[in-house]
């Protein structure tokens, strides 16, 4: 099946290391249903814990949905709870910034 990388990061606040991943490790069902549902085919969250920087990389399907991923109420559900642990947006959605990939190996 053909995907689409995708890249960015995302700032959390001091302190709130522990509780992210523990949010993270609970996940609801029916958000990881409805990413899936939207053509994410891997997620991957990774910290570094010097500048509290997440980095999360995506594996999409062509086709995917993510676009409208803002606009479903458990989404913004999911944003809301996040909200005291990182840097978000008015719409309390996680600021993103988006990298630019410029290197990919591949095995065979």
């Amino acid at each position: 099946m053909p995907m689409k990388p995708v890249a960015f990061t995302m700032k959390l606040l001091p302190g709130n290391e522990v509780e992210y991943e523990k949010r993270h490790q609970q996940i609801w069902p029916e958000l990881e249903k409805l990413l899936k549902e939207a053509g994410i085919l891997s997620y991957h969250i990774f910290l570094d814990k010097s500048s509290g920087t997440l980095f999360a990389f995506q594996s999409l399907s062509e086709d995917n949905q993510t676009g409208s991923l803002a606009g479903q109420a458990i989404m913004k559900k999911w944003w809301d709870f996040m909200a005291d642990l990182m840097e978000t947006n008015p719409d309390q959605s996680p600021k993103v910034q988006a990298l630019q990939k410029v290197y990919s190996l591949y095995s065979k």
